[in-house]
């Protein structure tokens, strides 16, 4: 039987906000249009007194549609944002659109959407263009490198370093992880420590290796493509051109071989 690889076979993209990314061609075929997508992409005209681009925060803000404000002016209630436990009151009223971006976060550019009941922590650091989803943390001293596409509920992590990289809704790359020209599926949770390598020792185009042979993807950096509901263990690795199936579990201290992993595989 041959191997598919489409979306379809390792995503569920039904109530996908950016699905229009994934509509058509091989599953990697979405990081070749990424770039083309963000900079289209529709973003706020970031406004406020106290906004400064590529330069650490020096208070806390509240940001709005766009409009960034003191903090200093609300009541802030911290909690897990994708467990509703985070919210945001001026003047006593709800203010169920606000984002906290916290003092020391770096902005570093024009190019940013953040959804409602985003946290930004202190030492985060975002270039352009990223777009941040509902309900989303981005965690202290986390390194977002430009054209990462976080969708609802999703978390990048303490130290966690993001190039190139689409997180699809309920995405969790918590702790210390690499996630360079990769995507994940809802539900995916990496283990402290994962790294996607997306470059060969050699250079030249990232083969897709199958059981119906090699499939060339056009890529010069292409890390990993993991199913919904994938899980890494805590300092695992996937080598460049790593697509793992739906349900599948990388055990922690393993280097995933490249190349395709069926649904369901565990992979030691």
């Amino acid at each position: 039987m041959s191997i598919v690889l489409n979306s379809d076979s390792f995503f569920n993209l039904e109530g996908l906000e950016h699905r229009q990314l994934f509509e058509s061609g091989y599953v990697w075929e979405a990081l070749k249009r990424l770039k083309e997508y963000m900079n289209d992409y529709d973003y706020p005209s970031l406004k406020g007194d106290s906004l400064v681009f590529n330069a650490p925060l020096p208070a806390a803000m509240v940001y709005i549609r766009g409009e960034i404000f003191p903090a200093s002016a609300c009541k802030i209630k911290l909690g897990d944002p994708a467990k509703g436990q985070f919210a945001v009151y001026k003047d006593n009223q709800l203010l169920p659109e606000a984002a906290l971006i916290m003092a020391g976060v770096v902005i570093g550019g024009p190019k940013i959407a953040l959804g409602s009941g985003v946290i930004l922590e202190s030492g985060a650091m975002l270039k352009e263009p990223s777009v941040i989803g509902d309900c989303s943390e981005v965690r202290q001293g986390a390194y977002i490198r430009g054209y990462c596409l976080a969708g609802r509920r999703t978390v990048i992590g303490h130290t966690t370093e993001v190039k190139h990289t689409i997180l699809m809704d309920d995405a969790k790359a918590g702790h210390f992880a690499y996630l360079g020209d990769s995507i994940l599926g809802s539900r995916v949770n990496l283990g402290a420590g994962t790294k996607m390598a997306n470059l060969r020792f050699t250079g030249g185009e990232v083969p897709i290796r199958t059981p119906d042979g090699i499939v060339s993807s056009g890529l010069r950096k292409l890390g990993a493509v993991l199913g919904d509901n994938v899980q890494t263990g805590c300092n695992s690795v996937t080598n460049p051109g790593t697509l793992i199936g739906r349900g599948s579990m990388l055990l922690p201290n393993t280097t995933s071989p490249s190349g395709y992993h069926p649904p369901n595989s565990l992979i030691r």
